[in-house]
């Protein structure tokens, strides 16, 4: 006597029927492609550690964003290399500094384009921290973000549209808040990097991003990999300093935090697919471990499951190209 066929067999028999019931969508509009630029280049500088990404200068950064929004991906992450670094990465919050220089040329060539900026001072600073330092060697917390609070202001003043503080110092996302408010930018989002874990799988981004800590670690201001209760706390304290986006950085390896922190708030969340997490799966592919495509989709629908609305990816370009075949 043969067994019955289950409905969701039935339902998986044909491409048609299979995608009027997929429980997730993924789309190239629920995706952001990060930008490294620098100052003083001219082209491009590839990446070793990161396959397929490059340094960018700000012409190669609009022609860049031109290629993203063609293939509808609507915005974009910047991180900014400076020229020099000083120990109060004043380069950060310079209004002539290289971030903001890009925001005005990237609004300028494509003004629909979503510009958000990465805000922090890791990239700025001689010492690689994302904060002032004590004399003891300690990020000293809230003298940092007086210096965040003036990095996100000149950004949303070169005309960035979201502001997205990473540092991780407490209180700062409702400084900033409070200053865009002051300053009539009410209506300028903030995207909290909320449970951002000290991973491993930063490593590539810090070849990227020439911001590895000169000393130490970051273990004292981003969260250990173990703890999820904390994750929720600090996400909810994020939220209740006006927060608009809440984000979990990885997130792969979070995917649990995801979905928990969508749970609890109700709010949008953002999660960051890293560098690590990128290049494993590009050398996987190059080792033909595993097709690339195939992978990178499949995790990149992951992370939507799991309840992320905005995947910030490496692979944000070639997705989306993939997703119209």
């Amino acid at each position: 006597m043969p067994y019955p066929v289950t409905r969701l067999r039935r339902l998986r028999r044909t491409d048609a029927l299979r995608g009027m019931v997929r429980e997730t969508d993924l789309r190239a509009r629920h995706l952001i492609a990060p930008l490294f630029i620098e100052a003083g280049l001219h082209g491009r500088a590839p990446i070793g550690a990161m396959p397929g990404v490059d340094r960018l200068s700000i012409d190669e950064a609009v022609r860049e964003a031109g290629e993203l929004e063609a293939v509808g991906v609507p915005g974009v992450m910047l991180f900014g290399i400076p020229d020099a670094k000083d120990p109060e990465g004043t380069g950060a919050y310079d209004d002539e500094g290289i971030i903001q220089m890009a925001v005005r040329a990237l609004k300028a060539a494509h003004p629909q384009l979503v510009v958000m900026t990465d805000v922090c001072l890791c990239e700025y600073t001689s010492h690689g921290h994302c904060g002032l330092l004590t004399e003891a060697g300690e990020v000293d917390n809230d003298p940092s973000v007086e210096l965040i609070v003036r990095t996100a202001l000149s950004h949303v003043r070169a005309g960035a549209d979201v502001v997205a503080p990473s540092d991780m110092m407490d209180g700062r996302v409702g400084a900033i808040r409070a200053e865009l408010d002051a300053e009539g930018f009410q209506d300028i989002p903030i995207v909290a990097y909320s449970a951002k874990f000290a991973s491993a799988f930063y490593g590539p981004f810090r070849e990227a991003a020439d911001s590895t800590p000169a000393f130490g670690d970051r273990r004292g201001y981003q969260m250990d990999p173990a703890n999820g209760d904390e994750a929720l706390r600090e996400v909810l304290l994020d939220v209740e300093e006006g927060a608009d986006v809440v984000m979990v950085k990885p997130a792969l390896p979070y995917l649990d935090i995801i979905r928990r922190v969508k749970e609890r708030t109700m709010l949008p969340v953002a999660a960051y697919h890293v560098s690590g997490e990128y290049a494993m799966v590009k050398a996987a592919a190059v080792a033909g471990m595993l097709d690339e495509r195939a992978a990178a989709l499949e995790s990149l629908t992951a992370i939507r499951r799991a309840g992320a609305d905005i995947v910030i990816t490496y692979f944000a370009k070639d997705a989306a190209r993939w997703l119209q075949t």
